[in-house]
């Protein structure tokens, strides 16, 4: 690419320059030059994207990022993680002295007293087959050059953002032939903005404008309800009207954007006429002949002049039903729909979970017919069902508050480890750890009664201190006896249980540290907060608590949905059990009806269908993964297929299984590291090993496979490596 190929004004753009210019950046120079109000605009071309992966050798690290292990193997937050360390790759990086100067000199003067947007025009989006809008980032009132420059590589690392690699395939994106485009354009803060479909997504005899007052992320972001007219395409008449409250506007603040409280009295101007609707349809017609097909067009209004930010080809395409990438997408939500939803989980979903589990556990079900027992277990069936849809409908989703919390502390530190967020987050209070510390209370008991000790080893629960014995049954009550978690599955004698197993190991070490201790969270959040504009920083201080929340329920959730489970399934086994003492008579139908509308406890064992036995050749010494927690550490691995293998579970040894369910992190204190198949900086496992401060790879293929039990492995977790080491040493 030619020096002078790397900055472009949007005069010089031609129809054909879309590797050049991308989509978004030849369909605007298109427009400007057909006569259309356009913002002023600057194109940093495609050239500029690979002058700078170039010099920092970027091809190769990506590619290094893509194939730790096999990309349709990657789990979603695998991919996010991928994701996540390329963008911090393109934060740190020294961009190129020679485009450094040309971004300099072009930009610096043009755009030094105004507000810009800094947008993505990738080559692979915007075309007439596949739209993907949304994919690739664009940021809004950015002001000054090296504001600029620090957003044009974050559109530069939005081309490897966690939803391009999911539609990696339909975008056809390789390092080796794959780039960004950047449009730097003058900001025009509009009156009202909005978007016009000249062909209606489900209607072809009609077009479709929504419109928000202020600036138009308020409708790209969701933080403010769209006005929206339905009109038909050819006289253009209003065929449908949907009115908004229009109590929200979103304006430019200091730097980005802010959603204000719009005061009725001040709603009025922001409304609306049909003249301006008419204009509106009359323009995007204008636009779609210039175009030969339909269009999905973004304007804003401004003292009645109407400017055109984008136009591109509207498509659609059909989802699979098991396709559920669009569905991850819309998990990554604002900060201002974050708040929202910590609101609505905190202040009404977990304590009517607490409330639910409560009065179902206090229950006596023993009491009640059979006739009570089988309405009794249809309710409480869908009751569990009714908090697993909660789950994914607002617990999901509130895990992005840690993710964007993250973003926001790489983007303002720009550390060497994209991960250093996590420490921030540490130490926080969560139901897990809670559970952890009443064992290690009964540990402790243990420790000072040797004789109660050896009672419970030997079975002998009545032997034990009347404040033991009352201890115990109290964890009993609340959390299960552990045999899958704190599901309730029937596990049989107290004595014999995993329960038992697990106080009577801890009892036998000194006391494990409940948290890891080497973090100093209160200079990292200093450190972080200095980082921050003077003006971000009440903001920052906000979503770092968010972004602590997140990371606790990402935790806490499945603690409280297993309450709700584990009552569930203790009326169906008081169910089976009427049926298999012969204490049914009339009512054995609706019984068995009833009990088989809880699912089946899910149990996929991994190792038994992948586990390599004796007799088979096949060895690895070293084993990658993603790095999840730092440290290292060496032992005897404990491979765990299933839950209930956790018993035979002991202190020092190295945890190897699929994933560590929330429901099985009681484990964790007994363990040297934790070593799982599935990915994720952020899933249960991860989290719980950095709370205790252990060792912590996660997403390694193959570890099911060439890990056995009593194998002696040293776990590297600054590299994301596992070395499996000889038998004997």
């Amino acid at each position: 690419m030619s020096v002078e190929k790397l900055i472009l004004p949007l005069a010089e753009i031609q129809p054909d320059d879309i590797a050049l210019a991308g989509g978004k950046g030849c369909a605007l120079a298109r427009l400007a030059f057909e006569g259309f109000r356009v913002p002023r605009t600057t194109v940093i071309t495609t050239g500029a994207y690979e002058h700078f992966i170039d010099a920092n050798g970027l091809r190769e690290r990506i590619l290094l990022e893509l194939n730790r292990k096999p990309f349709a193997d990657m789990r979603w937050e695998e991919i996010w993680d991928a994701a996540l360390r390329i963008r911090s790759m393109f934060l740190t990086l020294p961009v190129p002295d020679d485009l450094a100067r040309q971004l300099e000199q072009t930009l610096a003067g043009p755009y030094a007293d105004c507000a810009t947007v800094v947008r993505s025009s990738a080559p692979q989006e915007d075309s007439a087959g596949a739209s993907f809008a949304g994919i690739h980032e664009s940021y809004v009132n950015v002001r000054g050059y090296t504001r600029v420059v620090e957003h044009l590589r974050k559109v530069w690392a939005s081309l490897w953002s966690d939803g391009a690699l999911l539609y990696r395939q339909e975008l056809g994106l390789t390092p080796e032939t794959s780039a960004m485009a950047v449009l730097v354009q003058e900001m025009i803060a509009g009156d009202y903005s909005g978007v016009v479909f000249t062909v209606s997504p489900v209607h072809e005899g009609q077009s479709i404008v929504e419109a928000v007052p202020g600036l138009n992320q308020g409708l790209v972001d969701g933080l403010v309800e769209p006005e929206r007219w339905t009109l038909d395409r050819e006289s253009h008449a209003v065929v449908a009207h949907a009115a908004a409250e229009l109590s929200r506007v979103v304006v430019p603040a200091e730097q980005g954007v802010r959603v204000r409280d719009l005061p009725e009295a001040e709603a009025m101007p922001y409304r609306l006429s049909s003249r301006h609707i008419d204009k509106v349809i009359r323009l995007a017609r204008q636009v779609e002949d210039l175009f030969g097909g339909p269009q999905d067009i973004e304007w804003t209004l401004r003292d009645e002049a109407i400017t055109l930010l984008q136009a591109r080809p509207v498509t659609t395409t059909a989802a699979s039903e098991d396709d559920r990438r669009g569905w991850y997408l819309s998990l990554k939500r604002s900060y201002e729909n974050l708040q929202e939803l910590r609101g609505r989980i905190e202040d009404e979903l977990i304590p009517a979970m607490i409330q639910d589990a409560e009065a179902m556990a206090s229950f006596d079900l023993q009491s009640i017919s059979d006739a009570e027992l089988a309405e009794e277990v249809r309710r409480r069936v869908d009751r569990n069902q009714h908090w697993s849809n909660v789950y994914w409908a607002d617990f999901i989703p509130y895990a992005h508050g840690a993710r964007l919390f993250g973003q926001v502390y790489n983007d303002v530190i720009k550390p060497d480890n994209p991960y250093e967020f996590t420490d921030l987050l540490t130490a926080t209070p969560m139901a897990s750890l809670a559970r952890n510390r009443h064992l290690e209370n009964l540990a402790a008991a243990l420790r000072a009664a040797p004789s109660a000790a050896e009672a419970l080893r030997k079975g002998h629960l009545a032997q034990l201190p009347n404040e033991l014995r009352s201890s115990l049954e109290a964890f009993v009550a609340e959390y299960g006896t552990l045999s899958t978690g704190i599901t309730g599955d029937h596990e049989g004698d107290l004595a014999t249980s995993t329960l038992v197993h697990l106080v009577l190991e801890l009892a036998a070490h000194p006391p494990t540290a409940q948290t890891r201790s080497a973090t100093d969270h209160e200079t990292l959040t200093q450190r972080f907060l200095a980082a921050v504009a003077p003006e971000e920083r009440d903001w920052a201080t906000a979503l770092l608590d968010l972004a602590r929340s997140s990371y606790r329920l990402r935790d806490d959730d499945n603690i409280h949905l297993g309450r709700i489970e584990a009552q569930a399934r203790r009326a169906v086994r008081e169910a089976a059990d009427r049926i298999a003492n012969g204490r049914v008579s009339d009512h054995l139908a609706d019984l068995q009806a009833a009990m088989a509308l809880m699912p089946a406890k899910k149990d996929t064992p991994v190792a038994s269908e992948t586990a390599a036995g004796p007799d088979v050749a096949l060895q690895a010494r070293q084993l990658i993964g993603q790095p999840a927690g730092a440290g290292l550490a060496r032992g005897r691995a404990r491979v765990v297929d299933a839950p209930h293998e956790l018993k035979a579970f002991q202190k020092g040894e190295i945890l190897i299984c699929d994933s560590v369910d929330p429901n099985m992190t009681f484990v964790v204190p007994l363990a040297a590291a934790v070593v799982e198949r599935r990915g994720g900086m952020l899933i249960h496992g991860a989290i719980i090993a950095r709370e205790y401060g252990l060792p912590c790879i996660t997403g390694v293929p193959d570890v099911m496979q060439f890990v056995r039990t009593g194998d002696v492995v040293t776990v590297d977790g600054y590299l994301g490596i596992l070395i499996i080491g000889p038998a004997d040493a």
